[in-house]
């Protein structure tokens, strides 16, 4: 019995697709290069779940079939040319067919589709990054640190985000839906790794290296979760990251309200700064 409980789970998993959605299978449907990702990886496991199947009934039925009495002579074999000559070439089939689904796959994994990239203010395009056909995208730069993400909004984001007050936020990226979103990856200390399982495969985030990648949420009012894959730290457990996807409209307004925020807390402390001054406390060049 116990020989055949194996055989009953793999059955089990192989068949109860929708129940094992979360155990054995990616999230899907969220974005195109998640699907293309999470198809590949399905095709994969199924060749793998179908081969250790077949081994094992295989073995199975060989140690029923030529179960032997106490005390056996061993049988002399000199070989099975035609069994191992059909082995090797199921063998190379298999990998025939998950060589060709993994280059049938990897453009849409890795090249974005159009965009129409209505947010008009963060439009941008980069010759060293994955660029839609139509040059449209919106960027956004992830830093990760111990233990918290930041994103910056806007072209150039990796460069002149402080000069062009761009907005920012932690731990939660606000993203519109139906655009192309192109993610410009970096670390300040050790190194991270983005990944929201539902919007794609993870990425690395390498000091001193700038990685890329991309989404295009298809939904509206969704909430997307995601976790540093690569242990950076005793506080690795609670680096999250979350993906929040709004409309166009709502994104928009979302950056107006940040970049109003910043203009304010500047004029604050340009206000403090000039009082400062005034007082004598701080000279001009900003030296005590």
């Amino acid at each position: 019995m116990a020989l055949f409980l194996p055989l009953a789970a793999g059955i089990f998993f192989a068949s109860a697709q929708t129940a094992s959605a979360r155990c054995c299978t990616l999230k899907t449907g969220a974005s195109p290069n998640a699907t293309a990702i999470a198809t590949l990886y399905d095709i994969i496991l199924g060749l793998g779940v179908s081969v250790f199947l077949i081994v094992f009934a295989f073995i199975a039925y060989s140690v029923w079939k030529f179960r032997a009495p106490k005390h056996p002579v061993a049988a002399q074999f000199h070989g099975n040319t035609r069994l191992e000559v059909s082995l090797t070439a199921a063998a190379t089939m298999i990998l025939v067919v998950i060589a060709a689904a993994t280059f049938i796959a990897l453009p849409t994994i890795i090249d974005p589709p159009n965009s129409n990239a209505n947010v008009g203010s963060v439009l941008s395009a980069s010759l060293t990054a994955p660029v839609p056909p139509n040059g449209k995208e919106i960027t956004i730069c992830v830093m990760g640190r111990q233990y918290i993400w930041r994103f910056t909004y806007g072209a150039n984001c990796n460069k002149t985000a402080w000069q062009d007050r761009l907005p920012y936020s932690y731990q939660e990226m606000e993203a519109p839906a139906g655009e192309v979103v192109k993610l410009v990856i970096q670390s300040s200390d050790v190194i991270h790794s983005w990944w929201i399982p539902a919007l794609g495969g993870k990425v690395d985030a390498v000091p001193g290296f700038t990685t890329y990648t991309w989404f295009e949420a298809l939904h509206a009012h969704e909430l997307y979760h995601g976790q540093c894959a690569q242990l950076c730290g005793r506080e690795h457990a609670f680096m999250t990251a979350l993906v929040n996807v709004v409309t166009p409209a709502q994104y928009e307004a979302w950056l107006r309200q940040q970049g109003n925020a910043i203009q304010s807390q500047n004029d604050q402390v340009a206000q403090v700064r000039r009082y400062l001054v005034k007082q004598g406390i701080l000279t001009s060049s900003g030296n005590f």
